[in-house]
């Protein structure tokens, strides 16, 4: 238990107040520029010679303008080419953008250095778009003058309104838009299994005949376990069901103080192979296949190697979904687990024993600024609209909390040693050899993921030991995920060995119109044994306790 002088050191304040070191990171950008200003004067002569050009091209009409940023969402509206002020604001901006970009690339760092001052950057970019603000975007005006002023009282009211009940920060969902166990994770099914760290759900079959071989959906625990169970059309578990599977899923707790000490052994001992025993206690089948999620993914990885390091042979086949197994290229989430910002990270945790759900949403939130955070500043607090209800904002709102043993154990032994990929990970008394992970695996992984790249992915992928189908799907981290059949999405598939050039594979690999979904049931139905009656809900010694989604789901 963290002490009061933990809780109130110099070195806890700036864990919470700059957790991956902007202040560090900036001082030292600047010693770099003031000792060779070169490049950092040339980007400063042309920002102005630039603004002097714009500024004369906005009040001139006979000026020649400089060219326009690209179009996007957000400058949509006429008078961002037409009116002089918006032009200016817009063109102006992308000259500040680029000079602050030459500037911090001119600034000779290290590579961690060098990233954060990157993504620090973006961040300043981001929040300055004139879009972002009421008197540089013309939408605001033009919406009060058509509502008689009733979009600025809407927005303001939900301003005050995020001040005090959201952290300051802009809503993104309505509020119990969407009730759980109803309108998402509504797929029906019992409890059949519980600990003081998960639920296991089985869902009820809608087939007269299911395949043989069950199938368990191993979530992350980084928020509920129903991004995997969403609305109904769009549920990966009811796709499941519906494709003949029985099918169980993981359901965590959300930890508090008294679960500070749990660590990937807990989970792995408590959680996945404790759902494995109940599975075959309730089946009667010896193996079950596993289809699991980002952190999820990693854990059931594990759970393989550590099996075959035991001879075990319970788990027949893997799907992978936006898992990284080699941890070499973190992408953007580099910037939030290099050693400085993970020493950072523990300080913050030694009081509360865990790291709070609202931290980990915003991390990810500021991977994508625009999407994440501005648009609903703009969309609620300057146009006074409400929170759109999409499910999956609904489950990105519904955070969990992380034990603090875990998610040090988790990110130096990941992110910033690499052990997994590297054969030197210990867990539960097992070293860990990805290459004895021999079973048939379908690794899934998309185009704008910015959480596991995907080419991170795929060099994960490339050091499994059975047969792998890599699959690379549009979109991002989750949307890439939840992508029931659909004539806009789009996969690629790969067959025989992953190669060792994921760009190569990608060009030389044409892309299918529809859901890797589809794909999937079929990869999966033929490795999933021969079809007979489903098995009764539960068992002797595991009878249905509660109807899904559980309890545990609905914890805050």
């Amino acid at each position: 238990m963290g002490t009061l002088r933990d809780v109130v050191s110099p070195s806890w304040l700036a864990a919470r107040i700059d957790p991956i070191d902007v202040v560090g990171t900036l001082a030292e950008a600047v010693r770099s520029v003031a000792a060779d200003p070169a490049a950092a004067a040339a980007a400063t002569a042309r920002l102005a010679g630039g603004s002097l050009h714009a500024l004369a091209a906005a009040t001139s009409p006979g000026t020649t303008p400089s060219p326009a940023p690209p179009a996007d969402r957000r400058h949509s509206h006429p008078a961002w080419e037409t009116n002089a002020w918006y032009v200016l604001c817009r063109r102006e901006h992308a000259l500040l953008a680029e000079w602050a970009r030459a500037v911090a690339g001119s600034a000779e760092l290290g590579p961690v250095a060098t990233r954060k001052l990157a993504f620090d950057v973006d961040q300043v970019v981001a929040a300055t778009d004139p879009a972002n603000w009421p008197l540089t975007n013309p939408e605001v005006p033009a919406t009060a003058l058509r509502t008689g002023g009733r979009s600025l009282l809407r927005g303001l009211r939900n301003l005050v309104r995020d001040v005090a009940t959201n952290g300051g920060a802009p809503l993104q969902v309505p509020r119990d838009a969407l009730v759980v166990g109803r309108d998402i994770a509504a797929t029906p099914g019992k409890v059949v299994y519980r600990n003081d760290l998960v639920e296991l759900v089985q869902y009820a079959p809608v087939t007269d005949a299911v395949h043989r071989t069950p199938l368990v959906l191993s979530p992350p625990w980084i928020n509920k376990y129903y991004v995997m169970d969403l609305a109904p059309g769009r549920s990966f578990a009811q796709w499941a069901v519906e494709h003949g599977r029985t099918v169980f899923a993981l359901s965590y707790r959300n930890p508090g103080p008294e679960q500070r000490d749990l660590t990937m052994a807990d989970y792995l001992g408590s959680g996945l192979l404790a759902a494995l025993d109940v599975v075959e206690d309730v089946t009667g089948e010896s193996s079950a296949d596993i289809a699991a999620l980002c952190l999820g993914g990693t854990l059931a990885t594990a759970a393989a190697a550590w099996l075959a390091a035991r001879g075990d042979r319970r788990i027949g086949t893997l799907t992978l979904l936006n898992t990284m197994l080699d941890y070499r290229d973190p992408g953007p989430l580099g910037v939030f687990t290099d050693a400085r910002a993970v020493e950072r990270l523990e300080r913050r945790m030694r009081g509360p024993g865990y790291l709070p759900g609202p931290a980990m949403r915003a991390t990810f939130d500021t991977l994508r600024p625009d999407d994440l955070i501005w648009r609903y500043v703009v969309d609620g607090w300057w146009l006074g609209n409400p929170p759109p209800v999409f499910d999956l904002l609904v489950w990105n709102a519904d955070s969990t909390r992380m034990p603090a043993a875990m998610q040090m154990e988790y990110l130096t032994g990941l992110y910033l040693e690499n052990r997994l990929a590297t054969g030197r990970m210990e867990l539960a008394g097992e070293r860990l050899d990805l290459g004895a992970v021999a079973h048939d695996t379908y690794v899934v992984a998309a185009e704008t993921d910015h959480i596991a790249p995907w080419r991170s992915v795929h060099a994960g992928a490339r050091l499994l030991g059975g047969d792998v189908r890599f699959v690379l799907t549009t979109s991002g981290h989750i949307a890439g995920v939840v992508n029931p059949p659909s004539p806009r999405a789009g996969h690629r598939v790969g067959t025989g060995p992953v190669p060792a050039d994921p760009d190569a594979w990608r060009d030389a690999t044409p892309q299918r119109q529809g859901s890797w979904w589809e794909d999937w049931a079929v990869w999966a139905g033929e490795r999933a044994g021969p079809l007979g009656p489903p098995p009764p809900m539960g068992s002797a010694d595991h009878p249905p306790l509660d109807e899904a989604p559980g309890r545990y789901v609905r914890e805050t």
